[in-house]
């Protein structure tokens, strides 16, 4: 299984983008994928997750209400919505993917995950 992350761009704060992470190959039925980013300098960060089975979604508090984490099945593939985007979101954005199921916790930390996309780099521009 490859992940294939893809969107990013620049964009003025306040603006709109969609990263898609799509997935080739056997994909994980009772696993997670989530979105993890890590700007200049810093660690890198949970952003957003989501179970394949059920489709619970999960967000880091700093993104709540403005990115929305989504998931097509026919497609294997996962979305983030972004919008109003600030500059302090500008970082290179990873999709990663979690074979089996995950308790709460396992969501948020990215050892937790088996599988990590090329990473895409969004800029937002003040």
């Amino acid at each position: 299984v490859q992940l294939q992350a893809s969107g990013g761009g620049l964009v003025q704060a306040g603006g709109s983008l969609r990263l898609s992470c799509a997935a080739s190959g056997r994909t994980f039925s009772s696993g997670a994928v989530g979105w993890f980013r890590q700007a200049p300098g810093k660690e890198r960060e949970f952003v957003a997750a989501i179970r394949w089975s059920g489709g619970s979604t999960y967000s880091t508090d700093s993104v709540k209400g403005r990115f929305t984490i989504s998931r097509d099945n026919a497609k294997n593939t996962v979305y983030l919505q972004m919008d109003s985007l600030k500059p302090e979101d500008t970082a290179v954005y990873y999709c990663a993917a979690r074979r089996s199921r995950p308790i709460y916790s396992d969501l948020s930390v990215h050892s937790r995950y088996d599988l990590w996309g090329q990473g895409t780099l969004v800029t937002v521009s003040s």
